[in-house]
């Protein structure tokens, strides 16, 4: 475990070879959002094959709107099916996994978090490599960290995550837009990245753990 461990980290650190990063940020994106649709699944009560449809739509909901609106078609885990592959393995190993977890409502909260974060800079990073301005790459960083968990709620009739109280959204925004400010600063991407990711998730968790949310008038 340790070498691959050491080998991810020294991928997202390396200042020269962002592909890598991207491509290793993107893939722990759909699989950890695969894990949240697939926890739902699990409290939906749904069979293997249920936690892998639903996990599999979670991961690369956002992913596949994103290129579509861009018109990069075939959309990426056509080109690339290592994608469907995550899903398909992380959703499996979670229908196993799931009986363990002493809250699933918890386990799917932090995973949607993680996801979310991952799927901001990640959806920002690949909107701008094909020659988006900056304003469309907020859009699509945003719309990629969130469709994949909407899509999830939809198809399991359950209460849509970012309708909750706490930031959601927001938190996605939050790290699109801090990965174009560090990007401006000439940093290296793959800081751009990390930077983008901690900030939207910490965020986030600060909004899950403290209740924290935007005023709102109609309340």
């Amino acid at each position: 475990m340790a070498l691959p461990f050491a080998f991810y980290l020294y991928q997202v650190f390396m200042p020269f070879d962002i592909t890598a990063a991207v491509n290793i940020m993107g893939l722990t994106a759909v699989g950890v959002f695969a894990i949240s649709g697939a926890l739902e699944a699990a409290r939906q009560r749904m069979d293997i094959l249920g936690f892998m449809l639903i996990g599999t739509v979670t991961g690369i909901g956002g992913g596949t709107l994103r290129d579509l609106l861009l018109g990069s078609v075939p959309v990426f885990w056509i080109r690339e099916p290592i994608w469907i592959v995550v899903c398909l393995v992380a959703s499996a190993i979670t229908y196993f996994v799931t009986p363990m977890l002493a809250s699933l409502s918890k386990a799917l909260l932090w995973m949607d978090a993680v996801g979310l974060a991952l799927f901001a800079v990640v959806g920002t990073e690949v909107t701008l490599n094909f020659g988006a301005t900056p304003l469309i790459a907020v859009c699509m960083g945003v719309m990629t960290a969130s469709f994949g968990g909407i899509a999830r709620d939809v198809l399991c009739r359950s209460n849509l995550t970012l309708m909750n109280d706490e930031l959601y959204i927001t938190t996605a925004l939050a790290g699109s837009i801090v990965y174009l400010m560090l990007d401006s600063l000439g940093l290296p991407s793959s800081y751009d990245l990390i930077g983008g990711f901690c900030v939207a998730f910490l965020l986030r968790a600060l909004a899950m753990r403290f209740k924290i949310k935007l005023p709102n008038l109609y309340r």
